[in-house]
């Protein structure tokens, strides 16, 4: 049913099928979405996991041995390699003050509004109000960013001189600023002024005594209409985690100031991203990146949902935008072209999710929808098209002429049951089907329990819940129907809730569980990726979450090094194995084999989860292999646990629960294994020969 007036965006009334849905799918929410009682429930489940007597958990038969054979010899199906990627949503600050190495804070002075007077937080004025005020002015050079700071310096007369350190103003960047000496800083700002001026452009402590990095500028042109740019490097000669970035003066006048950016030299392969969060990224050798949303795509409102086109080109032309969803402003300094690129430096595949014209409050209506499809088109041709055509030139401007390789992309998210998801969704994929026949397209609506009523190439599946209840999920998609129709992408999952913490080992050993099942289950699912990514330590939207960091250092959850157990699952091939035990469900087992290239090996990795409070023993036999074909002395064993299940990772424990890797010794007879409870334990076995038969297309887990 269309509003009244279907020029304009309207509030959706409730749809009867999202309540079938939810009744249908009790444990599937959406990510953008909380149910108050669900942390309640989530107390009680901690306490029943806990329990030795839990049902499908181990009791009291503490002294059972589990006995697992591998036929080893007998080649199973290949897992696909795209299988295990990335998520990457705009949420928690994870781009802007995180991935996105700028500095600066509200570089454009537009946080505040494009109306004067506005907010300019966080920047603030260094100096008394008697010497020094800030105010904002329409008179920027970009037509896009309309606001700019004027400074007024009221000292540095006779009777009213400035202070010895001048005065101006001041931006904390992102919760401090990581300045350390010996290190190079890239500052460029657009400034004019109408009187001449010496300005210091300096990075300072956090208390403002000490000055970590300066350089003066002499401004001889007195034109107070005629804007410049200034470029420049700092050098740090000394080290605050907390800095802050300041541009002073003592000479009375008015200095117009914008587009100040301030970068870090040393970034992740020369493109922006910051190190040390884009290496734990590329440790993880991700198949695909998921991007860049999530909720941040769809937005509360359509006017402050993201659009591609609005964050290409040149950073001080972005307009930037408010991703109201998470509350918190985005210079769009990351922007379509960077998550391309980023894709690209991680060797894994883009997927792109667009908005489809709907918002968490709106939806477009079939009729005036048109433009939307025009527009992901558009960003389709930016990212393929030749460097001939009109948005293919803009990329290559950029720096990249040669097309990116986006050949999956999601419309919308979580949107199956907004109005007018189906028919919007028809002309998109219609559209994109006649330009782009090899893409590959994503559907919102779940079809583990029934056919879809739409063509996709595959189907999001978003899960989270509590640990138990994702440990029971290794078993989701075991009756799934083999026919032919559209692979699953389980595009978020995770624990949340009372028995997560902020990323404890519960969730982790559940969540390793649950990664199993998809590897045992890979024929219909073909890809998967945890949610959220990353979180600021000062801005904690959501918790838990795969990395944490703040302004200079970071650490991985738990969550995050059971992805890297699981990293190089990709590609390589299921060994049947059967499991005799009596402990009910425990543990959750899988057995791959795969080729390392660089060591022209083949090696067999079994992992085993054990959800409980009890050890729990292993005797594992290998059908097709002689009694020297494993090579003990070039094999490893990693385990991940900890004392207690709540345990957690910090900043001053970072390492806390990470997998422990020890090197194997040869067995009297057979292996014997001993899963500590709440664990997971990873055998990378290295075997003396290649049977013959089995290709080459195999991976080497390097635990």
């Amino acid at each position: 049913m269309e509003p009244k007036n279907a020029e304009e965006p309207f509030l959706p009334t409730a749809d009867p099928r999202r309540a079938e849905k939810v009744a249908a799918v009790k444990k599937v929410k959406a990510v953008c979405k909380w149910i108050p009682l669900l942390a309640i429930f989530a107390v009680f489940v901690v306490y029943q996991t806990f329990s030795p007597s839990h049902s499908g958990l181990p009791g009291d038969s503490q002294n059972q041995t589990i006995t697992l054979e591998v036929q080893a010899t007998n080649f199973g199906r290949s897992i696909p390699s795209t299988l295990f990627g990335i998520f990457f949503e705009e949420i928690n600050h994870a781009g802007a003050g995180g991935l996105w190495a700028e500095l600066i804070s509200n570089r454009g002075f537009e946080a505040g509004g494009r109306s004067t007077p506005s907010i300019i937080d966080p920047w603030y004025p260094k100096g008394d109000d008697h010497d020094v005020m800030l105010s904002t002015e329409e008179t920027s050079l970009f037509r896009r960013n309309p606001i700019a700071l004027r400074i007024s310096v009221l000292c540095g007369t006779a009777s009213n001189p400035c202070p010895a350190d001048g005065v101006g103003v001041v931006n904390p960047g992102y919760w401090g600023i990581d300045v350390r000496a010996g290190k190079f800083y890239t500052v460029t700002f657009w400034l004019r002024s109408d009187t001449s001026v010496d300005l210091a452009v300096k990075f300072i402590s956090e208390d403002e005594q000490r000055t970590l990095a300066q350089q003066t500028l002499k401004v001889e042109k007195v034109n107070s209409s005629s804007w410049e740019k200034y470029s420049f490097r700092l050098e740090a000669n000394d080290t605050d985690h907390q800095g802050k970035f300041a541009l002073t003066t003592a000479v009375k006048g008015s200095i117009w100031l914008d587009q100040v950016s301030a970068f870090p030299e040393e970034t992740y392969k020369g493109h922006g991203y910051r190190t040390g969060l884009a290496q734990m990224l590329e440790d993880l050798k991700p198949a695909f990146i998921r991007f860049p949303g999530g909720c941040y795509v769809e937005g509360e409102r359509l006017e402050n949902a993201w659009r591609w086109r609005d964050t290409v080109g040149p950073w001080y032309e972005r307009p930037g935008h408010l991703g109201d969803k998470w509350n918190y402003w985005s210079d769009d300094g990351l922007g379509y072209f960077e998550y391309l690129q980023l894709a690209e430096d991680l060797d894994t595949a883009p997927i792109w999710v667009f908005n489809n014209g709907i918002s968490h409050q709106y939806s477009v209506t079939p009729r005036l929808i048109q433009p939307w499809v025009d527009d992901v088109l558009d960003g389709i041709e930016f990212a393929r098209g030749p460097k001939t055509s009109k948005w293919g030139r803009v990329r290559a401007a950029m720096g990249h002429p040669e097309p990116f390789p986006l050949n999956h992309i999601a419309i919308g998210n979580e949107d199956c049951y907004r109005p007018w998801y189906r028919e919007n969704y028809m002309a998109f994929y219609n559209a994109i089907r006649a330009a782009y026949p090899e893409i590959k397209l994503i559907s919102n609506c779940d079809a583990t329990n029934g056919p879809l009523d739409h063509p996709a190439d595959y189907y999001d599946f978003h899960i989270y819940t509590n640990a138990y209840n994702l440990y029971s999920m290794a078993h989701q998609f075991d009756q799934k129907s083999r026919a032919d129709g559209p692979k699953v992408f389980v595009s978020e999952y995770a624990v949340t809730g009372a028995d997560s913490g902020t990323g404890s080992l519960l969730a982790a050993v559940a969540e390793g569980a649950f990664m199993i099942g998809l590897e045992i289950n890979s024929d219909v699912v073909e890809m998967a990726s945890y949610a959220p990514l990353f979180v600021h330590a000062k801005d904690r939207r959501w918790n838990p979450d795969c990395i944490v960091f703040d302004n200079w250092q970071q650490y991985g959850t738990p969550s995050y090094w059971v992805q890297q157990l699981f990293k190089d699952s990709n590609g390589a091939r299921l060994l049947p194995f059967s499991l005799s035990s009596t402990w009910g469900s425990n543990p959750i087992v899988s057995v791959l084999r795969r080729h390392d290239k660089d060591l022209d090996a083949d090696f067999v990795l079994i992992k085993a989860v054990n959800f409980g409070n009890d050890v729990v023993p292993v005797r594992i036999t290998f059908n097709g292999l002689p009694a020297d074909g494993i090579l003990y002395t070039n094999s490893t064993i990693a385990t991940l646990t900890s004392t207690h299940a709540m345990d957690e990772n910090s900043f001053a424990q970072p390492k806390k629960i990470t997998p422990q890797i020890s090197p194997m010794e040869k067995p009297n007879s057979d292996l014997q294994v001993v899963l500590p409870p709440y664990s997971i334990v990873a055998l990378d076995l290295r075997l003396a020969d290649t049977p013959k038969g089995l290709d080459s297309t195999f991976t080497y887990l390097m635990l």
